[in-house]
């Protein structure tokens, strides 16, 4: 598929994709902050409720409609084989411990591969209605609300010296046993906060910070963030340097400061 017809056929697809990630991340709203609401363990003792649940099936529910071919994997319910060269892959609710703790910084996403290429992405945060979009080739893109989207472009931060390092939990880095990447780290960067999940790639791809680091992501948590960093002019890669979201670990930065921090993680990578 040359590269003209590929971007006819996802055009449509990341029309949709935007729709859906605002139609689903509202769902969420709807059990946001209840004080009643009922969280289950999963397998690997990550929580999830019945918001995640019931936004990912409206998640799939709409991809079918409109494009019945194509493939999902979701966090939730998992694969959904397809028959065309794409797949959408969702996360409902990126953050829940987040979201069960009434704190408004987690995410719906949804992703979209083209024979298993990452090429376009959504993150969108419901409870502070934020928006980042990309599609390869089509730059990315932030909307507030309901403003007029605007070009994302990653700072020009050029050491960790004088930017913001944001990650997710700090207990996964010693968990995999790279503590001392995470000191490292915070030792280096001139601030460091634990606002992360989809919202710290966010964060990266708007320029408010400089670099995002999971010590542990799974695909459906970096999918959708790969085009939107790196169509904003960052970076993102798994620990070892390579451009891939499934690698079990990844992050994103503004690019300037990507070498410096792989030389801090790499040693830990799987």
């Amino acid at each position: 598929m040359n590269t003209s017809t590929l971007d006819r056929e996802l055009q449509p697809r990341l029309e949709l994709a935007r729709r859906l990630a605002h139609a689903a991340g509202k769902r969420t709203l709807d059990w946001f902050r209840e004080q009643d609401i009922v969280v289950e363990r999963k397998g690997d003792d990550s929580p999830v409720t019945v918001a995640d649940r019931q936004a990912e099936i409206d998640l799939r529910q709409g991809i079918a409609e409109r494009f019945p071919g194509d493939g999902i994997l979701g966090e939730e319910f998992g694969v959904e084989q397809g028959r065309s060269a794409f797949r959408w892959i969702v996360d409902p609710i990126d953050g829940t411990k987040s979201f069960i703790s009434g704190v408004p910084l987690y995410a719906t996403l949804v992703g979209i591969e083209h024979e298993g290429t990452p090429m376009a992405g959504v993150i969108h945060i419901p409870a502070l209605a934020e928006t980042a979009y990309a599609m390869r080739g089509g730059g990315a893109w932030y909307q507030h609300g309901d403003a007029d989207p605007v070009a994302a472009r990653v700072n020009r931060v050029p050491r960790l010296a004088q930017g913001l390092f944001v990650t997710s939990q700090v207990d996964t880095f010693f968990e995999r046993g790279a503590g001392d990447a995470y000191r490292e780290l915070e030792r280096r960067a001139a601030i460091t906060r634990t606002w992360g999940d989809a919202y710290g790639y966010l964060l990266v791809a708007t320029g408010r910070a400089t670099v995002m680091v999971d010590a542990a992501m799974h695909a459906w948590d970096a999918a959708a963030v790969l085009p939107v960093v790196e169509e904003a002019g960052g970076r993102f890669t798994d620990w070892r340097g390579e451009p891939v979201f499934d690698g079990g670990d990844g992050f994103g930065s503004n690019g300037l400061v990507h070498d410096e921090v792989l030389q801090i993680v790499r040693k830990f990578a799987r």
